[in-house]
């Protein structure tokens, strides 16, 4: 049975607090979660000063990961002004938003930057709805590109074309129901890579074959999507679901 407990090591740099789970893995493996949390996970034989230097040694890479995270969060908590410099997510990539006088209203993106042309750059109000009215169309065509491409094989087991609402989530990244035939997103994947809109899309359709996640639900989802683990572990190490960005 896997064991968690507590605990902590001290370098030259101070204290290092880690959760270690005993289980039958080969290495010792370490992960940062998103809110900074230290997971170590080694087998039952491992002895405690073996884990604690391995800890130690990986001390820059955890500050490194943590002051990322920090970061990340710290921007989506901060509230958007829109305006140049501000950094805002399309599957993954970072683009910056630059805000320039115009004879129309418009906003476009080569995909480093959101250019904004707005007839009065100065109406805070004028830049967010247009900022976010390109936005929301770049998810739906972004979200409704991966569940086309994702439906083929989920057409095979009878399943019919769902119904795409968008919508932000505090504790979900999509919901569905199998029997009105709806998918529901969380708008915040629109940040993550694209892998990661994938993963969740997929999860979901397997829901209208199996409701549950009994062991004929992973093994659709494996046989369908063979690396969703690694696709999982990354959307739970990247942003916060309760952020408000």
């Amino acid at each position: 049975m896997n064991r968690l407990q507590s605990c902590a090591v001290r370098d030259r740099t101070g204290e290092i607090r880690y959760v270690l789970e005993r289980k039958a893995v080969k290495n010792i493996n370490l992960r940062v979660r998103r809110d900074g949390t230290v997971y170590v996970s080694a087998a039952p034989s491992v002895p405690e000063e073996r884990i604690n230097s391995f800890v130690c040694s990986n001390a820059s890479f955890i500050r490194k990961a943590r002051e990322k995270f920090s970061r990340r969060a710290s921007e989506s908590s901060a509230p958007k002004r829109y305006v140049s410099g501000e950094t805002f997510y399309l599957a993954g990539r970072a683009l910056r938003l630059k805000v320039e006088k115009g004879r129309k209203n418009s906003v476009t993106s080569d995909g480093v930057y959101i250019l904004l042309q707005a007839r009065e750059p100065g109406d805070s109000d004028s830049r967010r709805r247009l900022v976010e009215k390109y936005l929301e169309k770049q998810y739906r065509e972004l979200f409704a590109g991966v569940l086309k491409e994702a439906y083929p094989v989920f057409a095979k087991y009878g399943v019919p074309f769902p119904v795409l609402r968008l919508r932000k989530m505090k504790t979900k990244w999509g919901t569905c129901l199998p029997k009105k035939g709806i998918i529901t997103l969380n708008t915040l994947l629109a940040r993550l890579p694209r892998n990661c809109i994938e993963y969740v899309t997929v999860h979901e359709l397997c829901h209208f074959i199996y409701a549950n996640h009994s062991r004929q639900f992973y093994a659709l989802l494996t046989a369908i999507q063979p690396d969703w683990r690694q696709r999982k572990k990354l959307l739970e190490e990247s942003v916060p679901l309760t952020s408000d960005g």
